[in-house]
């Protein structure tokens, strides 16, 4: 029984290592430190470095830690929501995709047009995910938004919460 206790203590304690309490001015060795490893990690010229703290494929959440030159926080970031959605526009690159709302939930194929939709799931009052069509040359093709299939139990899509029956 020693374990399950332990477990969820370790689970209570990593709860309260967001990058969200984190303040302005902390070194990047105490987030690094408390948070762990970032999913990615960027070079800002004239600034600092970017960490981003992903939490898919099921997560909701991504954040962008931005530090200055002596490598002190300036501003932490929860970059999955519709203003930053709506800065993703045909033509930016899959780098610039990438670096400002961090990598998808989930990549498919789709025949018509031929592109590879980026899905990111984030915390909208209904169930769906936001979607970015990139071309095979790299580049932003388009954006939508549409249910999330994760949402589908039993070949129903529960687009409100509710159950169907």
């Amino acid at each position: 029984m020693l374990t399950p206790v332990l477990l969820s203590v370790a689970l209570a304690l990593a709860g309260c290592a967001t990058p969200a309490r984190f303040a302005p001015g902390e070194p990047l060795s105490s987030v690094l430190a408390r948070l762990g490893p970032p999913t990615g990690e960027w070079d800002t010229p004239g600034v600092g470095p970017v960490l981003e703290y992903a939490t898919g494929p099921f997560g909701k959440t991504t954040w962008m830690l931005q530090f200055d030159m002596q490598q002190r926080l300036m501003r932490a970031e929860q970059v999955l929501n519709e203003n930053n959605f709506g800065a993703i526009v045909a033509g930016m690159s899959a780098d610039e995709v990438r670096r400002r709302i961090g990598p998808p939930a989930k990549r498919f194929r789709v025949a018509r047009p031929p592109q590879t939709v980026w899905a990111y799931r984030y915390d909208p009052p209904f169930c769906q995910w936001f979607m970015v069509g990139m071309g095979d040359d790299g580049q932003v093709m388009d954006t939508a938004y549409g249910p999330d299939p994760a949402c589908e139990v039993n070949g129903d899509l529960m687009s409100l919460g509710g159950r169907r029956r």
